[in-house]
């Protein structure tokens, strides 16, 4: 719903509440900010880079998450929604529907961040 219709409510009561769950079972700024550093490169590139290219590289983060949540735990949760909401955003067939898509999942993103640095995630 969050990704596939941009229902913004949806999107803060849920980053609000698992953002807290992630600070609460440990997962810390650094475990995630490889990730998020790529996802900001590719929002910030996003209408400049050719459309088989910006999925694959989106594409590509799955297995640095996998990487990362087999090597600690604690990321597992992020990795297991940040997985599924990439799989939404590669699943759009139309080039505007996927940047909808991929804006949504950015704003996701930022948001479980943002609730897990409030809850005093460092």
């Amino acid at each position: 719903q969050i990704l596939e219709s941009g229902d913004a409510e949806t999107l803060v009561r849920f980053a609000e509440v698992f953002g807290t769950e992630l600070h609460k079972a440990g997962l810390t700024k650094s475990q995630v900010r490889g990730v998020f550093g790529t996802v900001r490169q590719l929002s910030a590139g996003w209408e400049y880079t050719e459309p088989r290219q910006k999925l694959r590289r989106l594409l590509l983060l799955k297995p640095r998450l996998a990487y990362q949540s087999a090597r600690e735990s604690k990321v597992r949760p992020l990795a297991d929604v940040l997985s599924r909401a990439i799989d939404l955003v590669a699943q759009a067939h139309e080039p505007d529907e996927q940047r909808k898509r991929f804006g949504y999942f950015v704003d996701l993103f930022e948001a479980i961040l943002a609730y897990h640095t409030a809850a005093g995630g460092k």
